[in-house]
């Protein structure tokens, strides 16, 4: 018996294969010849009676630099003046670490804040209950 099974791998909507093989296969897909963005990897295997199964991963492929920005939020209602810091950064490897720009600055999480105020709070109450001179007599 012939064994004609085959793995066709497809990139988005592509009409041809970039890719055949004959199972088992591992390979390795290099990201850095496809555009940053979303794309989908189409997998069309066929076995041996000759029937066919589709399989689709959606991926997304970011090989330039990270861009973050603070103060504006995907489909965010915004209106009079609003502030924006945007910092890019990528992965590239060299031997200088540039220090300048290489982290975002983000406000502080609001959960900090409650913290802070709550052991301030305790601190004070604390201070007041117990604030009387019986408490600290000296032992000279």
């Amino acid at each position: 018996m012939e064994d004609n099974r085959i793995i066709k791998v497809y990139l988005d909507e592509e009409p041809r294969p970039f890719a055949e093989f004959s199972p088992p296969v591992k390979f390795v897909l290099d990201t850095t010849k496809i555009p940053d963005g979303k794309h989908s990897l189409r997998i069309v295997a066929r076995s041996s009676n000759n029937v066919e199964g589709i399989r689709t991963i959606p991926f997304e492929v970011r090989n330039g630099p990270e861009i973050a920005v603070v103060g504006l939020k995907d489909n965010e209602v915004v209106d009079t003046q609003v502030p924006i810091t945007i910092n890019a950064y990528g992965s590239e490897t060299n031997d200088s670490f540039v220090i300048r720009g290489s982290e975002t600055p983000k406000a502080i999480p609001a959960w900090v804040w409650a913290l802070l105020i709550i052991f301030v709070g305790f601190a004070l109450f604390y201070a007041i209950m117990y604030w009387s001179p019986e408490f600290y007599k000296s032992f000279f």
